[in-house]
């Protein structure tokens, strides 16, 4: 997620957050009152759900716990949103999971599921999914359900999923007399009408060409044949010739083709907020931005999108989500268990996809979200889904991301190669990466 995902390489420390962990876990009884301070008194059980999108995402969780308190009326859920902005959430629950007062089920996404599955912080759920009828391998993504699966144990509901698309803004294009953008769009398509939309002289781009790995960059490396990831998740593999063959493109967005903002531009103002405002007619957006998009008064009824175009002939894409994770020490384990499963049914997922707000990770609740906003083409984001690759799942994956924007920042800026950012990455990420287990 473009935002929240920059917030993770910036604050987590993976290092501090493991030892946290695993310093937690000698701690806490299974009965009695929640491990938030609720409790069951006569029968009634009381559960605490974290979770971290209020703007976009109360709504939802509301009807989500209107409708399963109305099926057991012998449960009530309490609702504790935490602000993601800044790492707060994963600070507090890091913080209430060393006090043994952690949400007995609360949100997880993949940058932290590791971290918290090695430090004995989240229960395995597949018997939980298998008493409340889910068929893992058939409900939902592949990519989604290998996310949250460590030793071939499940540890997470999957939630939601985000993919990427181009969005473009008509009215800069129709002022240009320039054909929209297309499915079956190239690369070399998207670069010859930015080309043809940039219009420095109004401030207009045609493109942005953001530090952003989820939504940008690491789209063309998987369509070029490139990894992140070595197979045995030892080392980093952005050297590899076919990695920096899918890099290297956005680069010349800035300094070639010059339908970029620079990136001191875009270091200081977003892309979403320079696409918001008019001032960039194209870029890679994923679904969670959509309610942004739609909400910012400038380009209000004239965007769209498309597929991301093909590059070298092929198509990439990256899938990440959320997932539902039971907390260990809950005091009422069972209970939270039999909540996260029942997140992934398909009353639930119906009810989230409704809403609109995100995809549903459901396969046969994925259509509810297109239908939200009959208008926009969004199908291509379910599209997406056979092209895409996830986030990798390494305790260090915070690090990693760090040290990604910090070499690649010289080579945007062009104050370094890319070859030589390259070469630096994989060294530090080397060192990096020995500490997995």
């Amino acid at each position: 997620m473009r935002k929240s995902i920059r917030s993770i390489a910036a604050v987590a420390c993976a290092s501090v957050l493991a030892a946290s962990m695993l310093s937690a876990c000698g701690n806490g009884s299974q009965t009695g009152s929640t491990g938030s301070g609720g409790g069951a008194t006569g029968g009634q059980i009381t559960l605490n759900l974290g979770y971290w999108d209020s703007k976009n995402q109360g709504e939802t969780m509301k009807k989500l716990v209107e409708a399963y308190e109305n099926e057991n009326p012998n449960v009530k859920i309490n609702l504790q949103y935490t602000p993601y902005k800044g790492g707060e959430y994963w600070t507090k629950l890091e913080a209430a999971m060393n006090g043994g007062t952690a949400p007995d089920v609360f949100w997880i996404n993949c940058l932290h599921a590791k971290k918290y599955v090695e430090g004995g912080m989240v229960e395995p759920l597949d018997d939980a999914a298998k008493n409340a009828g889910l068929d893992m391998a058939k409900d939902f993504p592949e990519a989604l359900v290998q996310t949250y699966t460590f030793d071939n144990k499940l540890y997470a509901i999957p939630k939601d999923f985000d993919t990427n698309a181009l969005w473009y803004n008509k009215e800069i294009f129709d002022n240009a007399g320039v054909a929209y953008p297309t499915d079956d769009w190239t690369w070399d398509d998207m670069v010859a009408a930015a080309k043809k939309l940039t219009d420095t002289s109004k401030g207009i781009y045609g493109m942005a060409a953001p530090l952003d790995f989820q939504t940008c960059y690491w789209n063309t490396i998987f369509a070029n044949g490139g990894s992140i990831m070595s197979d045995d998740q030892k080392s980093t593999m952005y050297s590899d010739s076919k990695t920096m063959g899918g890099l290297q493109p956005w680069i010349d967005l800035i300094q070639k083709d010059k339908v970029s903002p620079d990136i001191n531009t875009l270091t200081d103002t977003s892309a979403d907020t320079l696409f918001e405002s008019g001032k960039v007619a194209m870029i890679y957006g994923a679904d969670y931005m959509i309610a942004e998009y739609l909400a910012a008064d400038t380009v209000k009824g004239k965007i769209n999108l498309a597929r991301i175009p093909t590059f070298n002939g092929k198509r990439g894409n990256v899938i990440n989500g959320l997932g539902y994770a039971v907390y260990t020490k809950s005091k009422q384990k069972e209970a939270a268990e039999k909540l996260a499963a029942w997140m992934g049914s398909a009353e639930a997922m119906k009810i989230q996809g409704e809403v609109g707000a995100v995809i549903s990770a459901r396969n046969d609740a994925q259509q509810y979200f297109v239908k939200t906003q009959p208008d926009l083409n969004l199908q291509v984001y379910l599209d997406a889904v056979a092209d895409a690759k996830p986030l990798p799942t390494v305790t260090v994956a915070s690090e990693m991301l760090d040290n990604e924007t910090k070499y690649l920042k010289q080579a945007w800026a062009g104050t370094m190669s890319l070859a030589d950012a390259c070469k630096q990455l994989d060294a530090e990420n080397k060192t990096l990466l020995a500490k997995e287990k």
